[in-house]
């Protein structure tokens, strides 16, 4: 009796590199199943937010702040998570600055649905809000159409040599008053696959991420060709910041940390619907 062909799994996540550091297994078929198969598509964090609220891809990389508006199509994986533990997300502005002094002021963000968005909000609830791609933030700073901006990806890294001033570390503040890392973003299979799809995407997910870990410089020179010109010594800081323990496996500790930050969301009127977080593995 033949044997089933493999389903294809269209998985979508985000050109950045610590995204490609983590699916190098997977894009380059390093690691394969007889019962799935990968086609990888690459869209930036807010449009994939966006089509997993229409359940668009069976497998993608979402923003946790995004969870609650699709925990009813997907469930989160346990592997694959950007977790920012002490660090994260910045705001900075083109000169020094307090915290208190964003009450009220433009600050440039990267998408109303990105984690780094909810985070803003719930350290300073009052400010207008300039939504700019995640890439043209700091020019905005730099030309004063607004007053600060909400950095993610490599300009974490880079933002000071440009002549910004860094006004508050959100994943800094996250964990000194939480005591828990802050995760921006993560994985989602769909609900409608059946258990054993899923559990196979996720062996294949960590997988990946472990054949990354244990080649580093193999899918670092992959994860290079998408760090936007980012000097090699600077991707290595960003991708080891961002795919660490927690991205290989949540534990215990990233669920609790997802369901208090989407708790506080909704708590503080963020966020529209009160959610469990849930994973499979």
């Amino acid at each position: 009796m033949p044997s089933c062909p493999p389903l294809e799994i269209v998985s979508a996540h985000s050109p950045d590199s610590d995204d490609a550091f983590m699916f190098y297994g997977l894009a380059t078929r390093k690691v394969r199943s007889a019962k799935v198969t990968f086609r990888h598509v690459l869209e930036d964090i807010e449009t994939l937010n966006r089509k997993a609220m229409q359940g668009v891809y069976e497998l993608s990389a979402i923003s946790y702040h995004a969870y609650p508006y699709v925990a009813d199509k997907y469930v989160l994986m346990a592997s694959g998570s950007s977790i920012g533990d002490g660090y994260g997300p910045m705001i900075v502005a083109g000169r020094p600055m307090e915290p208190e002094e964003l009450k009220g002021k433009r600050i440039a963000i990267p998408g109303t649905m990105t984690t780094a968005y909810l985070a803003c909000k719930l350290f300073q609830p009052d400010f207008e809000p300039v939504v700019t791609p995640f890439d043209k933030i700091t020019d905005a700073v730099r030309e004063r159409s607004v007053d600060a901006g909400l950095i993610i990806h490599e300009a974490q890294l880079t933002y000071d040599r440009e002549g910004f001033h860094r006004v508050a570390d959100l994943g800094r503040w996250f964990k000194n008053t939480y005591d828990l890392p802050l995760p921006l973003g993560g994985n989602v299979l769909l609900r409608s696959l059946s258990a054993e799809i899923q559990s196979e995407c996720c062996r294949m997910m960590r997988e990946s991420i472990q054949y990354a870990l244990d080649n580093h410089a193999e899918a670092l020179e992959y994860a290079m060709g998408f760090a936007r010109d980012m000097e090699p010594r600077l991707a290595e800081k960003f991708v080891g910041m961002y795919v660490n323990h927690y991205t290989l496996d949540a534990g215990e500790v990233v669920p609790k940390a997802a369901q208090k930050l989407l708790d506080l969301g909704f708590e503080a009127g963020i966020i529209s619907k009160r959610v469990q977080v849930e994973f499979v593995r």
